[in-house]
């Protein structure tokens, strides 16, 4: 017998409770709720913790909204705490549509552009329908990183922290026998990469009897052919009578197959009438191969950065222009998927924690993933798959703030360059001598704001 199985047999006494919650009816919990809120009015507000208000500019990819205040969804009061003490003040357009759709119980299929809200779309029903008196797993989260999972993870942490329920992590990488310790020691919501959970599922150290809604982010990276077999199985142990969110910016033909094979009735939310980010301005420079690394030396001194990510299309290549960027004498990090996992953590949250400046990755970073200081793009290496394409200039101008994504174009990228501007719809322009700083840097457009004034 292996450590890991004798962890779990002497863990089996420890058995998860009945279901005593999820038969609740919703409209009068609704209700409920509603009552309590209204009763005391607006003071439990002032107590809140805020953070600073965002005064930066945002485009109509967040603000073209019907209105509606997160109050409006009759959500918990103690959810409603987490949410406006991360900043959240309105709901975007994705969390407009998806949220009482999602709090009704209902299948949905949403699309919707990088960077627009879709994290918030589903944990915040998610939180909302979890039952804290019921000690069980009722919701699962699914992601095709690990980086994206750690993210998830802390903003489902964030905002549920005067809800009394337990959020966890669990991805490859990490020691299986601490997050069996952890399962037993009380989880209601779990965000996964599929491998993990399914490993765990499989030892029946997570006991999904209960866990009546699953969401897959990122979802047309997970139906692709790396996880789709990994998803049948992991549904496959879940209960009939379950609730399927996918959220993603792109929905190649695998994720209609897929609902069609495991949603009932989907509700359909598609809100990309165009497909890049409209605070996003897109440049190319032509370059020689080996002229590259010095144009992006003369983009670092020409460019003010606030925070930059540069792509590579190979982990080697990460590594070597990292210590290209170092010689040069910028501060820069790299991250890739070859590292081990305890140097990934590291670098993603000291990045995210703005250490520092500049960061080197491969398209493991591609997915989702949310640094608000991020006003400049680099593809160092020109990317040949438009959805690609478009997932790297999305870690720019996340939530409709401002961002430039600069390309370096050889001559054998040009016939990839026309291609991707035509599958996406955009315009990516020859690279001025001078960038206008309103295009990307906030505080040069609250300048210019102020001067027309």
């Amino acid at each position: 017998m292996s450590a890991i199985d004798a962890l779990i047999q002497d863990t089996n006494h420890l058995n998860i409770a009945p279901n005593r919650g999820l038969s609740q009816n919703n409209s009068t919990k609704m209700t409920n709720v509603m009552k309590n809120n209204s009763t005391a009015g607006d003071d439990w507000k002032k107590n809140l913790s805020l953070p600073p208000k965002d005064l930066r500019v945002r485009t109509s990819d967040v603000t073209d909204c019907e209105g509606k205040e997160f109050e409006d969804f009759c959500l918990k009061r103690e959810l409603l705490m987490g949410i406006f003490e991360m900043g959240w003040e309105k709901p975007s357009p994705i969390q407009e549509a998806a949220i009482p759709m999602a709090l009704s119980g209902r299948d949905i299929l949403a699309r919707a552009k990088n960077g627009t809200g879709k994290t918030g779309a589903y944990s915040i029903p998610i939180l909302e329908r979890v039952n804290p008196e019921l000690d069980a797993i009722q919701a699962l989260v699914i992601v095709p990183t690990r980086e994206l999972a750690l993210q998830v993870s802390q903003i489902c942490t964030d905002i549920s922290k005067h809800l009394k329920l337990k959020v966890m992590v669990t991805t490859g990488g990490t020691g299986l026998k601490d997050d069996i310790i952890r399962v037993y020691q009380k989880v209601h919501v779990i965000i996964a990469t599929p491998g993990r959970i399914i490993d765990l599922m499989e030892k029946r150290v997570c006991k999904m009897e209960h866990c009546k809604m699953l969401v897959l982010d990122e979802a047309d990276k997970l139906l692709s052919q790396d996880f789709t077999r990994m998803l049948d199985k992991l549904i496959s142990m879940l209960p009939q009578k379950r609730q399927i969110l996918l959220y993603s910016a792109t929905f190649p033909v695998t994720v209609e197959h897929f609902m069609k094979k495991h949603a009932i009735d989907p509700y359909k939310i598609n809100l990309m009438d165009e497909l890049t980010l409209k605070g996003v301005t897109q440049y190319y420079a032509f370059v020689q191969e080996r002229q590259k690394v010095h144009c992006l030396n003369t983009l670092f001194s020409k460019l003010e950065i606030n925070q930059s990510i540069i792509f590579c299309n190979s982990t080697q290549r990460v590594e070597l222009l990292a210590k290209k960027i170092t010689e040069l004498g910028y501060a820069c990090y790299f991250i890739h998927a070859k590292m081990n996992q305890a140097d990934r953590n590291r670098v993603f949250h000291d990045f995210r924690k703005g250490h520092c400046r500049n960061l080197v990755c491969s398209d493991l970073f591609t997915r989702g993933i949310d640094i608000q200081a991020v006003n400049v793009v680099i593809n160092f290496d020109f990317p040949k798959m438009s959805e690609t394409y478009l997932h790297r200039i999305g870690r720019s101008g996340r939530f409709g703030h401002l961002g430039i994504a600069i390309n370096l174009i050889t001559y054998e990228d040009r016939f990839n360059l026309q291609k991707i501007e035509q599958e996406l719809g955009t315009d990516i322009k020859p690279i001025p001598k001078e960038i206008d700083r309103t295009l990307y840097v906030a505080t040069h457009h609250e300048e210019k704001n102020e001067n027309e004034s």
